[in-house]
């Protein structure tokens, strides 16, 4: 039996401090979401004062990343008119989103979940993320 390396909750926790820290070192409050191998939701935190309409988004951020294996700031760069992706946000039932703030989580060479980060610029919600990808 083959076995999928995914991250812990233990993983998700770290990754989340990660992204809080630097959030707060950004003065922007943000919601941050962690997704397993799997694209399914493992742990997910709204800080005070984040938006409440970027808990889905962050999620959604984080399930996109791992359903590409590909950071959505990526994936949006091709999802323009033209682009080999154009019109990929319409699929999955609306959930993926197209713009920065999902980055998939390594362990080697292998994708093992996603973090989602949304309340802040397209550019914070991407540092964000990528500072909690670091922390894996």
């Amino acid at each position: 039996m083959r076995t999928v390396e995914t991250i812990t909750l233990d993983d998700a926790r770290r990754v989340i401090a990660a992204g809080e820290k630097e959030a707060e070192n950004q003065g922007q409050p943000v919601n941050i979401a962690v997704v397993d191998a799997g694209g399914v939701l493992v742990a997910h935190i709204r800080q005070d004062q984040a938006w409440i309409g970027s808990v889905d988004v962050a999620i959604n951020k984080a399930f996109s990343a791992r359903a590409f294996d590909v950071s959505t700031q990526a994936l949006g760069e091709n999802a323009q008119p033209g682009g080999q992706f154009y019109g990929i946000q319409d699929s999955n039932a609306g959930r993926i989103m197209i713009f920065g703030g999902g980055v998939p989580l390594m362990s080697g060479d292998s994708v093992v979940g996603a973090v989602g980060v949304s309340g802040g610029s397209g550019e914070q919600d991407q540092a964000v993320a990528a500072a909690a990808a670091k922390a894996l």
